[in-house]
């Protein structure tokens, strides 16, 4: 594949390190629009971005931070999941439940093809779902992770009408289909094995762009499609986007990206660091750092590995944990401390903090009370055994090495040992596994659309993750997890949801730190009216450039 000549001085960027002074312009919310004037048509856009991943296969790659951007644009959803979580229709103009959420009824929306031409109808989004719910394990291609595991069928009614049925009550159906792993992809597509998935040439989409070139893990250049016209009303624009191609160019080096927007080079740079934001405000360029829907960053604590085992231990490092230095360090005013496990902006969540709080005498009285005594060089010890716990920073967050940095320093106040033993994300994935007994401490986030996904995450309900290492051990947790997965009424889930985030937090099984900003931007003031979805990714379909 090749690469539009225009973007090879791309190559060049390794050697800008100046800045120009452009017109002030900021914004952090779901939607930029920060200059004055009528959107105009036209003009090509470069995002540069840290990596384009190791696969194009649809089910492994759509869910990635970096493959998802491309996908965000060459795909549509059944519905439009906003940074609120709010559901609006989009591919799916309108759907019906039952009374016990079992079975769900999905009206397409007429007129809307794949870049092929050929139809997304009943029969299409048929062939989505089950590829969805259940992959092809013996060909190598997973099912998508948080897609409701109750599936039991799809079936199509007539070429615009699709019924879903579950084997138990499954209120996050509907929000589940904005989850950015539930992309449409044309049968065609779906039919191919694996490694033709792979070929990002051979993967065909409904979305308002279509795939004009790649090279991997170089870049991939997409370009409007004139006859795309079925966007979601939520994005208030219909039609064609007003952009003529996006460049997705992989620039490793993030200091190379920022000053390649800064000097006009590029449109777009993903990931600057967080400490760069207010100089690069001051310089005029436009940032955003949208929150997206599911789990903050925090530790999963396993409870069968020492000294997690003891819940005291548990709650001692809970209150140990300074989250206004975190973000007075790391970070900007920007982000936000955690008020439970899960993001405030997801429907649902409650504010929990209070169980968490810092408090380091809190912390000291209840290592104290589990028999850990400080030793000479103030680390505590029992039985002859040091307070240690290994931190393994998580590589697809960039500050969490200075997080972790931090909270090492936090926690040897109290009396506990924090090494830090960092890995690149070939060796995390490996090594750095829920439920491993040699990981004490899992740094972990997770984007999700409904909350009803939370339960089989935490529990091995489903054959769920099991993140805390109890198995069905915890009578109470087991309970309100069945219970918000199997509720019928979405008041009563949400009573179950509060008690479920006070149950986890009180016995130490999470240990909240922010909430999550992971996809960083840093944009050129020519960018106007990008939005932002529930999954945090910029959607340049609304966008302009105004030079």
């Amino acid at each position: 594949m090749t690469t539009p000549s225009r973007r090879s001085v791309l190559r060049a960027a390794a050697g800008v390190l100046a800045a120009a002074v452009l017109a002030s312009a900021c914004g952090t919310g779901a939607v930029q629009n920060t200059a004055a004037g009528a959107p105009t048509e036209g003009g090509d856009l470069t995002f540069l971005i840290d990596s384009l991943g190791d696969t194009w296969v649809p089910n492994d790659s759509s869910i990635s931070s970096f493959q998802g951007h491309v996908w965000g644009h060459v795909t549509d959803k059944l519905v439009y999941v906003d940074d609120k979580g709010a559901v609006s229709p989009w591919v799916a103009q309108s759907w019906q439940q039952n009374a016990d959420a079992t079975e769900f009824t999905l009206k397409l929306r007429p007129g809307v093809t794949f870049s092929d031409g050929s139809p997304v109808d009943a029969a299409a989004v048929v062939a989505n779902l089950d590829i969805w719910a259940k992959g092809r394990p013996d060909e190598g291609i997973k099912p998508i992770g948080l897609f409701p595991k109750t599936y039991q069928a799809a079936r199509a009614v007539d070429p615009t009408t699709v019924q879903v049925t579950f084997r138990s009550p499954t209120l996050g159906f509907i929000p589940t289909l904005g989850y950015h792993g539930s992309i449409l992809i044309s049968p065609k597509t779906l039919a191919l094995p694996a490694a033709q998935q792979a070929d990002l040439s051979n993967d065909i989409g409904s979305g308002p762009y279509v795939v004009e070139s790649w090279r991997d893990d170089d870049n991939v250049v997409l370009r409007k499609r004139p006859d795309y016209d079925w966007a979601p009303a939520a994005l208030d624009h219909q039609g064609p986007a007003r952009i003529d191609t996006l460049t997705y160019k992989v620039v490793s080096e993030q200091q190379v990206r920022t000053s390649s927007v800064q000097s006009g080079q590029a449109d777009v740079a993903y990931n600057p660091s967080p400490k760069e934001l207010e100089t690069l405000k001051a310089q005029g360029l436009t940032t955003a750092t949208p929150r997206y829907l599911g789990f903050v960053n925090g530790f999963a604590l396993n409870t069968t590995v020492a000294p997690f085992d003891d819940v005291r231990v548990r709650q001692a490092v809970q209150h140990a944990i300074d989250r206004d230095e975190i973000i007075a360090t790391v970070y900007t005013p920007d982000w936000q401390k955690a008020e439970s496990f899960i993001q405030s902006n997801v429907p649902g969540a409650t504010d929990h903090s209070s169980s968490f709080a810092f408090d380091v005498a809190k912390a000291t009285a209840l290592l104290d009370q589990a028999g850990w005594v400080p030793g000479p060089d103030g680390i505590r010890v029992k039985d002859g055994k040091r307070l240690s716990v290994t931190l393994h920073p998580n590589p697809y967050l960039a500050t969490s090495r200075a997080i972790d940095e931090l909270i090492a320093q936090q926690l040897r106040k109290v009396g506990i040992e924090a090494p830090i033993q960092a890995l690149d994300v070939v060796n995390y994935t490996q090594k750095v596994v829920v439920g491993s007994p040699t990981v004490p401490a899992y740094e972990v986030t997770r984007s999700f659309i409904d909350a009803g996904t939370v339960s089989g995450v935490l529990t091995d309900a489903n054959k769920g993750e099991n993140w805390f290492g109890l198995g069905r051990s915890d009578q109470k947790l087991d309970q309100l997890a069945d219970g918000i997965a199997g509720a019928k009424d979405p008041a009563a889930r949400n009573e179950l949801l509060d008690q479920l985030q006070a149950h986890v937090l009180d016995q130490g099984y999470f240990v909240p730190i922010t909430q999550i900003v992971q996809r960083i931007y840093a944009q050129s003031p020519r960018v106007q009216g990008v939005t932002y979805n529930g999954v945090a990714y910029a959607n340049y379909y609304t966008a302009w450039l105004q030079d």
